[in-house]
Parts: C-alpha cells; structure tokens; sequence
C-alpha cells in the first residue's frame, strides 16, 4: 500500500535535475511510438497530427540563445496531461524542419529545462522520477509557498542553464482546450530575476518570454463514441436516456449552434441534455452526501436551484448550476480543511494547494527517522495519521477535478471537443468517487494538436546594463505580486487566449 492510500513514507525531498542529453535523444527516438499508443493508465496519447503556427518565433529564439545573446522562458499552456509530448515533438522535430527550411543552423537536439510537480512521481512511480530529472526537470512542491530550494534551483538555470527553461503559469491541468486555469506569477518572476542577476553581472544578453499555447482536436468528431461514453456515464449516477432528455434544464440550446464544420449536428443537440441530465444529478447526489457528511459545516451550502422561465431563453444552462457546482466545490474543500485542521479562504486552486501540502506533510514525515527504524507502535500511529490525511485528500482531489467545471462551458460555443472536455471531467469525477486511484479515461477517437507560437515577451534589451540596475519586483510586504510581475502575467494570459481556434 503506498502512502497516497495512508501509509506514513519518508519526506518528499526535492528531486534534483540531472540532465543526460542521452535521454533526451532517446525519447526524441521513441517519440512516434509514445504520441501514436497508449502505454500508461494515465497517458492517453493517440495523437496522430501536430502543427506548429508562427514557430519562426521560436527559431529565432533557440538561434539568439545558442549564440549567447539571450536568456530564454518558455511559457507553455498545461490544459493535459498528454502536454510534454508536443513539447517533445516541437523540440525534436517542429522547431529543427522549420530552421532548416529557413536555412537556420540550430545545434541539436533542441531541449528545455523546466518546472514539475513533486507529486507528479507519487502516481506515476519511480520510474517516472528517474526520467523526469534526467530530462532536467526541478520538482516543485507546490503547496509549499514558496518553495525555495526549486526557486533558486529555476532562478540558476534561467540564468546560467544551457538549455532554455519552461513552465507552465496555470500550474497544473484543467482539462479545458479554451479555458484557462487562473496564472500564477512565476513565470514573470523568474524572468524579473533573470534581469536583475545579468544586470548586477553586467552581462549584455536579453531576456524573453515566449508564450506558447497548445490545442487539441480530433481528427474526426465520433459522436457514436462519445454517446458510448454518456451512456456508461448515465448508468453510472443511476439514469436512464430516455429520463436524461426530460429533467428541468436539460433542454438543448435554442440557437442549435452545435456544428459540425458550419452544419447543425442533430446527434448533439440530442446529447446535449443527456450531459447536462448527468451533471445535475451528479451534483444532486454530492451536494445530499456532503449534507449528511458534515451538516454542520455551513460555509458553502448549496444554493437552490432557480426554476427556468421561458423569457430567460433556451441557450444558457440552467440558472443556478454554476453557483451550485461553486458551493460544492466550497462544501468539499472545507470539509478536507476541517479534517487537517486548515482555515478556508483564497480561490479553490490555492485552497488545493494548502490541502495537498499539508496531507503530503502528514503523509511524508520529516521528523520520523526511517520507517524500519521506528517502534510497532510508533509505525502504527504514523500510519493512522497518514490515513486520516488520506481521506482528507480524497475531497480535495475531487474538487480539484472538477473546480474548472462551469457549467455552461458547452453552451458559451457547442463543439465536439467541449462535449468531449466535459464528459471526460465528469468521467474521472465519477472514477474517483468508486474509489480509481488514476481513472483510465476511454477514448474518443484520434487527436491533432496545434502549438501557436506567440511573439516574444522581451523583458531586456540586448546591450549592457542601465547605469542603474533593475530594482527587484518581488512580491510587496504584504506579499501581493506587484504591477510590472502582473502585467506580464496579464499579456501571457492575452496571448494564449488570442491563439484559440
């Protein structure tokens, strides 16, 4: 039994890089097998198409870097898991054929460094571990804030790192192609250091930010799959179809602008109740399990559902669901901090965050000498512990699965992809709630994805440094992100908003 189901472990020690360009050129190699087959639970892959839009950009940016003229960051958008593969593909191949068609030089292989989630190897396996620091990653505890030793490791390699850096400002996956998670600052910061350490060296190189949004579609929109899925889903909460199309609010939009290359899909305006049919019950059902479960946490008790009228329309969701996803959402998240011992407050990403890094700290003892060593009833209780932070965890991952879940995001632009998108979030929900460690989501069908290229974010001049150096723009006394960090933050935000298709 692992610790992530309460067995007490040794400390999560930060995981150092150690970058081999051996493994590097290795998984470059394998790359066409691991986009095409599906080899881990929790890797869908099947992508059998990627495109690179603007990449001149980028060509630009590895041939300034590899001559020394510039320090690079890459801003990279995380809405799946599948992400560090059309990484790889752009660094392997999308980046080198577009140089050499330019007639650019690039020393290959072309790779980046970057930021990973500690926890990532606690259900992916050693094994993950291991390939994550050889490609030269810096684990990040996330809920650790801030996280010093993986800053300062990120901070070093911005600077003196001979490959570029990536991160990824959503921090974490949500799961939605033209939905953006909330952005952290990190990505402004670390560029804002990189101008105040080559400035206090009096070093000329530039300093940019490259943006860079990635989106998915499938090759072809297999509804007959995806009425599979709604089916397995329904049988799942208890539903039937034919009662799926007739709860209140599962009318389909008036507009009927669900298409299918500019034709209205009659097959989606079908399903379109039977998705709305299966959240609603799914919220029914959490909101009457966490009303018996915890009656006295009154914090974020749903609220009810108002009735539809016809002069509200037909082509929004039923008033109230999103307000009711929210209040859920709030309802699991304080019924996890009740149990550890945490105050609400913040969004519901930073609340994940606390909750993961306390369960982890309960999980993961520091103060324990290795578990071999300690007494059967000093090994007992660590485990009790470990458990109890288990369970805690259990709501909280819940919620952090559905926290991007509005409610309408179908509705705001009907597409296959958002059907798709939010089925499978109410799939892995649905997976946990039967207790899935990693829930083995089914698939729909083949996929394409497009990497758009933004224009550099150029945060230093190549030349030598201003006769007075750059003051530093870390977080103020109070500890909020000053205006030049969230401005950029903001334009790494337009920019991937302005790549959707």
């Amino acid at each position: 039994m692992t610790p992530m189901h309460g067995r007490n472990g040794q400390g999560l020690e930060p995981i150092p890089p150690r970058l081999s360009m051996a493994m590097v050129r290795l998984l470059h190699g394998l790359l066409p097998l691991l986009l095409r087959f599906r080899w881990f639970v929790w890797l869908p892959a099947r992508i059998e198409g990627l495109e690179l839009v603007e990449g001149e950009h980028l060509v630009e940016a590895f041939q300034r870097f590899q001559a020394g003229n510039l320090r690079l960051i890459l801003a990279f958008r995380h809405g799946e898991v599948d992400d560090p593969l059309a990484a790889l593909w752009l660094f392997s191949r999308g980046v080198p054929v577009l140089a050499r068609r330019h007639g650019v030089r690039l020393h290959l292989p072309l790779h980046a460094q970057f930021l990973y989630d500690r926890g990532m190897p606690l259900w992916g396996g050693r094994g993950l571990a291991w390939v994550l620091s050889r490609l030269g990653g810096v684990s990040l505890r996330r809920g650790r804030r801030p996280d010093w030793t993986a800053l300062r490791t990120s901070r070093r390699l911005v600077l003196e790192g001979a490959c570029p850096f990536a991160v990824a400002p959503e921090g974490a996956t949500n799961g939605h192609g033209e939905q953006l998670g909330p952005l952290e600052n990190g990505v402004a910061q670390l560029g804002l250091w990189c101008v105040q350490d080559l400035d206090r060296a009096g070093r000329s190189e530039a300093v940019w930010i490259v943006p860079i949004n990635l989106q998915y579609r499938y090759r072809r929109r297999n509804w007959g799959a995806l009425k599979q899925l709604l089916e397995r889903l329904e049988g799942l909460v208890g539903l039937t179809s034919d009662r799926a199309g007739t709860m209140p609010g599962a009318e389909a939009p008036e507009s009927a602008a669900i298409q299918d290359n500019g034709a209205i899909t009659e097959t989606a305006l079908r399903l379109y109740p039977r998705l709305l049919a299966i959240g609603d019950v799914l919220i029914e059902q959490l909101e009457r399990f966490y009303e018996r479960l915890a009656p006295q946490l009154k914090l974020g008790s749903p609220a009810p559902a108002p009735r539809q009228t016809a002069a509200q329309g037909r082509g929004s969701d039923l008033p109230g669901r999103g307000e009711r996803i929210r209040a859920l959402l709030d309802r699991a998240l304080a019924v996890a901090e009740n149990r550890l011992g945490l105050s609400g407050g913040g969004t519901p990403e930073e609340r994940c965050r606390r909750l993961e890094e306390e369960g982890w700290r309960r999980q993961f003892r520091e103060d324990l000498p290795p578990r071999c060593a300690l007494a059967p009833l000093d090994r007992a209780l660590a485990d009790w512990l470990a458990r109890d932070a288990a369970m805690a965890l259990v709501h909280m991952r819940l919620a952090e699965g559905l926290v991007a879940v509005s409610g309408d995001y179908v509705a705001r632009r009907p597409s296959f992809e958002r059907f798709a998108e939010t089925s499978l979030l109410l799939h892995d929900a649905l997976e946990r709630l039967q207790g899935a460690r990693l829930p083995r989501r089914p698939g729909l069908g083949p996929r394409q994805v497009r990497l758009k290229v933004a224009e550099p974010i150029q945060l230093r001049p190549e030349g030598p440094p201003p006769a007075q150096a750059t003051a530093p723009d870390g977080p103020d006394t109070a500890g909020r992100p000053r205006p030049q960090t969230q401005a950029i933050t903001a334009r790494i935000q337009a920019a991937f908003e302005q790549a959707w298709i």
